[in-house]
């Protein structure tokens, strides 16, 4: 790697965990943390870090030309629940950001771009069971609409320009280290708090809800593999299907059970309910296993295992 690597948007949940992982694997000082606000300690601590607005093209392309970055990974975005409140303010973050990172790639000031896309992209008319890689989208949230737009956005830039852009539906996913941001699966983060703190908790969502959901730890280790995979490999420049497990409030709370007891769970559904309803129930990822071979590691009975005790000692 010629360059140093960027991380925007490195405060967030993903940001965090992504970029201590970069620095573990490259040297501290070859990974860029950047954000609109500073990250937890540990982030600080463990190497350069850069206040700055995604949408700000001249800080972002400051940052670019000062460390030499020949990578940037795009984590800045406004999620779907938090989205649906401030609907304009979420589509100019998500859409003036990714055009700052991927015109940069097509001037040649980076060589390759990291963007992640959602199940958002999909909508009620999908298939909600094993949803295929190509299918229909009509997604209906503000968060939705943007991340199928830049996936659109970032198949047109490979195609026309070149630029060498890689991208993954990311589903539900699932961390002890940092609070959840905004979205509609947070509530399988919340319960473990929850349980381990009060031995209860209200879900947001119904007990029958299935949403495709994973670990943190394979969502990091998938948004690597795609981004070292040679070129060639990456047959597919919007976005790839991800997926690991798929599982109901319901099914969550029996796991926990197991280990805890006690611990009751009662449902309130609210606003978050009717956005999950749109969503997929399993995602079929069989072209980013083939293409580039993913592969998740986590099921649900150690995503437990790991959540509780990782929430138990934080």
């Amino acid at each position: 790697m010629a360059g140093k690597i960027l991380i925007i948007g490195a405060s967030g949940q993903i940001g965090t965990e992504l970029s201590l992982k970069l620095r573990e694997i490259h040297g501290n000082e070859h990974v860029i943390a950047s954000d609109i606000r500073e990250g937890k300690a540990e982030l600080m601590n463990s190497g350069p870090f850069e206040v700055a607005d995604a949408t700000n093209t001249e800080q972002i392309g400051r940052i670019v030309e000062k460390y030499n970055i020949s990578e940037v990974y795009l984590m800045a975005a406004m999620l779907s629940a938090t989205a649906e409140k401030a609907p304009m303010k979420a589509w100019n973050l998500n859409m003036d950001s990714l055009f700052n990172v991927l015109n940069l790639a097509k001037d040649k000031k980076i060589e390759k771009v990291f963007w992640p896309s959602s199940i958002a992209v999909f909508g009620p008319t999908t298939p909600k069971d094993a949803t295929p890689q190509n299918t229909i989208m009509e997604p209906s949230t503000v968060y939705g609409i943007s991340k199928q737009t830049g996936e659109r956005w970032c198949e047109y830039f490979h195609r026309i320009y070149g630029v060498d852009v890689r991208s993954i539906r990311y589903p539900g996913i699932i961390s002890y280290r940092t609070l959840p941001g905004g979205g509609t699966t947070d509530y399988a983060i919340e319960i473990f708090h929850e349980a381990v703190k009060n031995g209860a908790y209200t879900s947001f969502l119904s007990e029958n809800t299935s949403l495709p959901m994973m670990y943190m730890e394979d969502a990091i280790k998938a948004t690597i593999d795609i981004m070292e995979a040679p070129s060639e490999k990456i047959k597919i420049r919007s976005a790839y299907n991800l997926s690991a497990m798929s599982f109901t409030p319901k099914e969550l709370a029996e796991e926990i059970k197991k280990q805890l007891p006690e611990f009751s769970i009662l449902y309130e559904p609210d606003f978050r309910q009717r956005i999950a309803d749109s969503w997929p129930s399993s995602i079929d990822d069989s072209r980013a296993r083939e293409d580039w071979g993913w592969k998740h590691n986590c099921d649900l009975q150690s995503l437990v295992k790991e959540m509780l005790e990782g929430v138990g000692n934080s």
